[in-house]
């Protein structure tokens, strides 16, 4: 009796969370999330810029907080402020002599700090920073799950079309170029999927 009353006790504890639709929303939520992520990380990873994710993270929180101040949608903010941290890194990379790293160092630190003064000068903001900082994830709507659906698809399919380059260019860029994979469309194909997963 007192074991059935116990497994009793845990299956509810585990089922409960289930009872509130918000909280059902945030969990489909992070599972769409988690595996367009997956896949990107896989090949941010093999090409050694884990560093990407984290300063694509924070440096979209500009065009978040323009979003925000201005009343415009912040998913229109931050793939503005992404389209520009990855035009940023590139042209820090192709135009002078530091590496991608120091690009992705250089913007991470400047568009971070450009999105706290953003947000601390504005007299009109009064919602809280921690929300544009690090989201929001029992706000989820159903508008966002079918966005990050999407996301996902989209994300396994240029996957999938790109399996060969995207693995080349992982391991030699010239060897890509030497066969024709086009190594920058692949280059440029993941960090749009790195920059769509954020």
């Amino acid at each position: 009796m007192i074991v059935q009353g116990y497994g009793f006790g845990v299956m509810e504890w585990l089922t409960q969370p289930f009872a509130y639709a918000f909280q059902v929303r945030a969990l489909v939520a992070g599972s769409m999330a988690a595996i367009a992520l997956a896949v990107i990380g896989t090949w941010v990873v093999i090409r050694g810029m884990t560093f990407l994710g984290d300063a694509l993270i924070h440096g979209v929180i500009p065009g978040i907080a323009l979003a925000v101040l201005f009343d415009f949608s912040p998913l229109l903010g931050a793939a503005a402020a992404a389209a520009v941290m990855i035009l940023g890194i590139n042209l820090v990379h192709r135009q002078t002599a530091f590496s991608e790293d120091t690009g992705i160092g250089l913007l991470f630190v400047g568009m971070l700090g450009l999105g706290v003064i953003l947000i601390s000068r504005s007299a009109s903001y009064t919602g809280s920073l921690t929300t544009i900082l690090f989201g929001d994830a029992l706000g989820v709507t159903r508008g966002d799950i079918v966005t990050l659906a999407v996301v996902a698809v989209v994300t396994l399919a240029v996957s999938v079309v790109l399996y060969r380059p995207l693995l080349v260019l992982a391991f030699n860029e010239q060897k890509a170029d030497l066969l024709g994979l086009h190594p920058r469309l692949a280059h440029v194909a993941m960090l749009g999927l790195v920059t769509l997963g954020i």
